[in-house]
C-alpha cells in the first residue's frame, strides 16, 4: 500500500525538482551572463569620445574658456561677454575669411559674424587648422601685441584666430576654426555632437 502512494507522489516531486532546477539553471546563466552583458557597455570615456557631450554654461564665467573632450579632440566653448564681441567686427579687414564662406568650417546654423547660435556662447575644435596644434587663448585687448583684440594664438608656427575663430591674414592656418555640430538642451545646457534636429555629427 505503501508503495502506491509513494508511486502517486513521484510525478509530483518531479516536477518540484524540475522546476527547482530550471529556476537554478536560469539564476546560474544570468550570473554568468552579467559580467559580459556589462562589458558590453561602453565606459563614460569610450561615450565621452564617440557620443555627444554635454555641458554646464552656467559654470563658465563671462570671458572664461572652458575645455572638454569630444571624440579625442579637445573642444572649446567660450562665454564672450559684449566687449568681446564688439571687437570681433572690429577686425574684419583683416582677416582672411570674415564670413566663413568655405562651408565645412561651421554647420549652416552656425554661419554669422558670431560663429554661433548664440553670440555669448562660441564652440569650436581647440585644434589649430594648419598642423592641428593647439592654440592658446589670448582674450584680453592688447595682451599679445599692440592692437590684439582677442583671441587664439598658436604658438607652434604663428596662427592668430579672433574670438569667433577666425584666420588673420598671413597666418599659415588656411582656414577658420572649425565649429562642431551642437544645439542647447536646456537654456543652460550645450550637447556638443548633436544639432538641433537631432542629427549627429
Amino acid at each position: 500500500m505503501n508503495g502506491g502512494a509513494e508511486d502517486a507522489a513521484d510525478p509530483d516531486r518531479r516536477k518540484l525538482l524540475q522546476q527547482v532546477g530550471i529556476a537554478a539553471g536560469g539564476l546560474a546563466l544570468a550570473g554568468v551572463s552579467y559580467p559580459f552583458l556589462l562589458s558590453l557597455v561602453p565606459s563614460r570615456r569610450v561615450r565621452a569620445l564617440g557620443g555627444p557631450v554635454e555641458a554646464d554654461l552656467s559654470k563658465i564665467a563671462p570671458g572664461a574658456l572652458a575645455t572638454l573632450e569630444w571624440r579625442g579632440k579637445p573642444v572649446w566653448i567660450v562665454h564672450r561677454t559684449p566687449d568681446m564681441l564688439a571687437r570681433l567686427q572690429s577686425v574684419r579687414t583683416e582677416l582672411s575669411d570674415p564670413d566663413s564662406k568655405v562651408s565645412s568650417q561651421q554647420p549652416r546654423y552656425a554661419a554669422n559674424a558670431a560663429r554661433s547660435v548664440r553670440p555669448e556662447f562660441f564652440v569650436s575644435v581647440g585644434l589649430c587648422t594648419h598642423l592641428g596644434c593647439v592654440p592658446t587663448f589670448q582674450p584680453a585687448a592688447g595682451s599679445l601685441q599692440p592692437g590684439w583684440p582677442g583671441g587664439f594664438y598658436c604658438p607652434c608656427h604663428g596662427s592668430k584666430f579672433d574670438l569667433a575663430g577666425r584666420v588673420f591674414s598671413g597666418s599659415p592656418a588656411p582656414i577658420n576654426l572649425l565649429v562642431p555640430r551642437y544645439s542647447f538642451a536646456s537654456p543652460q545646457q550645450l550637447v556638443i555632437g548633436r544639432d538641433s534636429e537631432g542629427e549627429a555629427a
